[in-house]
């Protein structure tokens, strides 16, 4: 069967899946002007260098260089080949793909999607047996016991692994897989006597879902005393708990509107406050939050609510997430709850209005949760203890950037210890001045910084080149400017990829297609020059031009070309004279070259 996709249909689906809305999957997005601007989702930044145009339907980050199209942008970070990307935009716009394409191609090993297809088979199995058979009654009683409704287990698909030795194992062999390859993955169990067993076996199932909604792995509960009383999936290329989030998939758009995440340590706690209306949540896998997860939330929102158990490990856990996740630029807050409870003993207890009232809303911030958080580490009856919390206190109030958020803190130290505001200033001005981003203007360095420079510096090209590049901008967007400059200049541009784009571009509308920038990216193949077509449009800004610099721009263009052909064609001759061995007329030449490369230096100058 092919895989091939008319271009109507490549076009429909790029025109209803707006590239903001996709984007805004991915990167939390904040309207500057005419274009939106967020956190770079292909490299590490905490300033935002990633620009999208909803006009132009295009990206492009000053920081990386990353450009291109919502296309090009999935293939890129997802992984995604270019079937499995029109599949998945199209899905998401609810438009039907052609009956001849239905071999999906992937960009995953075959016994990873042998992995994911036995996932979702068992997913289904799992549920079924929790909420209609007899086998799954036992699990489904223990969810009832914690609260939880059928409307929640179906969200969730929730299930339950049967206590049945060879059940499952029988299951997926008659559904065509081999049995020994999921006993590699974890999914199934040897037992060293012909005996293959479901790993999961007497466990109440919580099926682990990849941002796009896809299932990677479980999480299963003991409920008849097994142990361990958790167990999770085997670690594997397709299942990484410090790469995932419990959630996440279902938790974007709650977490996109409402601007904030609440952050959970565990499956149950996220079920809870999701059953209670608590629906932008979402929960590490039984671990400690880890830099990569960290990221991955700060590209969606600004503020974290961090909401562990109120016991002492939960305390020491939720300082070392806070800590990861003000590194990655994040506004956190800490919902604190009474000592010893967990979120879903607290919502089962008082109920979710006051979960969201009591324990959400009433979250303290970063620097209250430390101050209170410190205090464990000294004996504050004593003087010399006290003068150290309190230095401890300010050389993290110096990480602040909020002058006025510092001296709230520093009220406080005031009142709790009876110093005077002027030595705690003075103290905290010299912690400022250690930080290693600290300048005498007050200003910090940034990512916005290095990004201005970055484009500052593309800018200082010769007139030449920034003549071609306008150029093209122009032709990309009107078909009889690039008529104009195809009949007089043709492929006549004297930076090689600029000749390249310019070619693909006259063939591009020969083709009959329309002035569109980003069906024009989604056109080429090459991945740089998709990505200097978007860095030109998104950095040069265009506006009427007129006949006199359409004509300005090409006789710039044609100089040079002019001046470089002369240029070649005298180096030509002078290779031809030595191979002659006639040394005075190769010098002869080589002095008439010199002069033309400083001529043409001059005029570049005086431009």
């Amino acid at each position: 069967m092919s895989n091939y996709v008319p271009d109507e249909v490549v076009e429909e689906i790029r025109k209803t899946n707006d590239i903001v809305d996709v984007i805004g999957e991915y990167v939390q997005l904040k309207k500057q002007g005419r274009n939106y601007f967020g956190l770079c989702p292909f490299h590490d930044e905490k300033t935002p260098s990633f620009s999208v145009t909803q006009e132009k339907q295009i990206f492009h980050c000053f920081g990386c260089g990353k450009g291109g199209n919502v296309i090009t942008f999935l293939m890129e970070l997802e992984g995604f080949s270019f079937i499995e990307t029109i599949k998945y935009l199209a899905d998401n716009s609810g438009i039907a793909l052609p009956k001849t394409i239905v071999q999906k191609e992937s960009g995953l090993s075959s016994n990873d999607q042998q992995v994911i297809s036995a996932y979702k088979w068992l997913e289904k199995l799992y549920h079924y047996l929790l909420r209609y058979a007899k086998d799954g009654k036992e699990g489904h009683e223990y969810l009832v016991t914690r609260g939880l409704t059928e409307e929640t287990m179906d969200v969730f698909k929730l299930g339950f692994a049967p206590n049945e030795k060879e059940f499952t194992a029988s299951f997926l062999e008659k559904k065509g897989f081999q049995l020994q390859e999921l006993i590699k993955v974890g999914i199934l169990t040897n037992h060293g006597n012909e005996q293959i067993t479901d790993r999961f076996a007497g466990r109440v199932i919580f099926p682990i879902r990849n941002h796009i909604g896809v299932t990677v792995g479980f999480g299963a509960r003991a409920i008849s005393g097994q142990e361990p009383k958790y167990l999770n999936s085997s670690e594997s290329d397709l299942f990484q708990k410090s790469k995932l989030l419990y959630n996440f998939d279902q938790a974007k758009k709650h977490i996109r509107k409402q601007n904030e995440v609440i952050l959970f340590e565990g499956y149950m706690d996220v079920i809870s406050a999701y059953q209670a209306g608590v629906k932008n949540s979402v929960a590490t896998m039984g671990t400690s939050l880890t830099k990569s997860q960290a990221q991955l939330l700060k590209r969606y929102v600004d503020t974290v609510i961090i909401s562990y158990d109120a016991d002492q490990a939960g305390i020491e856990a939720t300082y070392r997430a806070a800590t990861l996740l003000k590194e990655a630029g994040c506004i956190v807050k800490v919902a604190e709850l009474k000592q010893g409870l967990d979120p879903d003993t607290y919502i089962q207890t008082y109920g979710g209005n006051a979960f969201l009232r009591n324990v959400i809303q009433a979250s303290v911030t970063f620097m209250t949760f430390y101050m209170r958080f410190l205090k464990k580490d000294f004996q504050l009856h004593s003087e010399a203890d006290q003068l150290q919390y309190v230095q401890t206190v300010l050389k993290e109030l110096a990480k602040l950037e909020s002058s006025i958020e510092r001296e709230y803190y520093l009220k406080t130290l005031e009142d709790e210890f009876d110093l005077s505001m002027d030595s705690l200033k003075r103290e905290l001005t010299g912690y400022i001045k250690k930080n290693p981003l600290y300048k005498d203007n007050g200003e910090k360095e940034s990512n916005t910084n290095k990004t201005s420079g970055i484009i500052k510096q593309k800018r200082l090209l010769p007139a030449f080149h920034n003549a071609e590049r306008q150029l093209i901008v122009y032709m990309l967007q009107n078909r009889t400017i690039t008529d104009k400059v195809q009949e007089e200049l043709g492929a006549s541009f004297n930076i090689d990829e600029h000749k390249i784009i310019v070619t693909h571009l006259y063939a591009y509308y020969e083709a009959g297609h329309p002035a569109d920038v980003s069906l024009f990216i989604g056109n080429l193949e090459d991945d740089s020059l998709k990505q200097l077509v978007t860095e030109m449009v998104m950095t040069i800004p265009a506006h009427e031009i007129s006949d006199a610099e359409i004509n300005d721009y090409i006789r710039i263009i044609r100089e040079e070309y002019d001046d470089i052909t002369f240029i070649n064609s005298l180096k030509r001759e002078q290779k031809i004279a030595e191979q002659q061995n006639d040394p005075i007329s190769a010098a002869k030449i080589a002095m008439q070259i010199i002069e033309q490369q400083k001529k043409v230096k001059r005029l570049r100058e005086e431009d």
